[in-house]
């Protein structure tokens, strides 16, 4: 599902958010997942950018590189904010799957001139301790080679607290949301320049 709300005067760029079900709002209406309550929030402090959350629920990083093209076309954002890989790792895939994927979305995002920010993913620690480090070790190893910023896994100090996670203890609530939103915002904030972007 696509959604974007945008400013009505002092543009100055937009967010593209490359996510799965966790950015996705996953069992909730999407107004509640967390990219649209920043958009909301970043509208109300007259932040000048646009955030379009175009996570689905399920995606690979497969997914998301077969999207990107459009979405790049489509909506020429200044910063692409990518959640992806978890999906990856719960079917098993071979880390060096994600890994490959990955670096051609990060190379897409740079070709099209905007700036890529790349999330630390963790899954489930059932799935084995040399599988999730092998897995785990592609993020920073891919934010090194590609020169991105590497962003913390939100969920980190979500997961702790079970009564905000649904039961299968993987996707967060709704009630979530809005701390999910108050981490995001001053880390995003740290790579968003609007002063920077192109008019």
């Amino acid at each position: 599902m696509l959604l974007s709300v945008f400013s009505l005067s002092g543009h100055a760029g937009t967010l593209l958010i490359l996510g799965d079900s966790l950015s996705a709002g996953y069992m909730m209406a999407a107004e509640q997942s967390w990219p649209v309550l920043l958009d909301q929030q970043w509208q109300k402090a007259h932040f000048p950018v646009s955030i379009i959350n175009s996570s689905i629920s399920g995606s690979t990083s497969q997914d998301g590189l077969a999207r990107l093209p459009a979405l790049l076309s489509n909506h020429k954002p200044n910063w692409v904010l990518i959640e992806l890989g978890a999906n990856d790792g719960i079917r098993g895939f071979p880390p060096q799957v994600p890994y490959q994927t990955l670096k051609k979305i990060i190379q897409l995002i740079q070709k099209s001139g905007a700036k890529p920010l790349l999330m630390q993913i963790r899954i489930p620690r059932n799935y084995g301790a040399a599988y999730i480090a092998k897995l785990e070790s592609i993020y920073p190893q891919l934010a090194q080679e590609m020169h991105t910023p590497l962003l913390p896994f939100f969920l980190e100090p979500i997961v702790i607290h079970p009564e905000l996670m649904l039961n299968d203890g993987i996707h967060p609530k709704a009630e979530a949301q809005p701390l999910i939103r108050d981490m995001m915002e001053p880390l995003l904030r740290q790579y968003i320049k609007p002063s920077a972007t192109t008019p």
